[in-house]
């Protein structure tokens, strides 16, 4: 009974840690690279870097994307922080 009330505030500890840190995080890598899956040519997205590009062409780890109408780069498929949604 002793080693049951000792290993108590462990148990509580590990608790609140999963649902307050490991949970949400999960969650949101799930919806990122559901996202990131569900991208097609032409959607407009925002690099880790901070440009905004146009998707060009879709391989199987990286994206052909459009920097302007002459610049056409190769990057990552990780390397996109969200998808750019038009304000007006």
């Amino acid at each position: 009974m002793e080693i049951i009330s000792q290993l108590l505030p462990f148990v509580f500890l590990i608790a609140i840690m999963y649902f307050v840190i490991i949970r949400p995080q999960q969650k949101e890598a799930k919806s990122r690279q559901a996202m990131i899956d569900a991208l097609t040519k032409g959607d407009k997205v925002i690099t880790n870097g901070g440009f905004i590009v146009t998707i060009h062409k879709l391989e199987d780890n990286f994206l052909s994307v459009k920097i302007n109408a002459d610049v056409t780069a190769k990057i990552t498929r990780d390397s996109i922080a969200k998808k750019y949604e038009d304000e007006a």
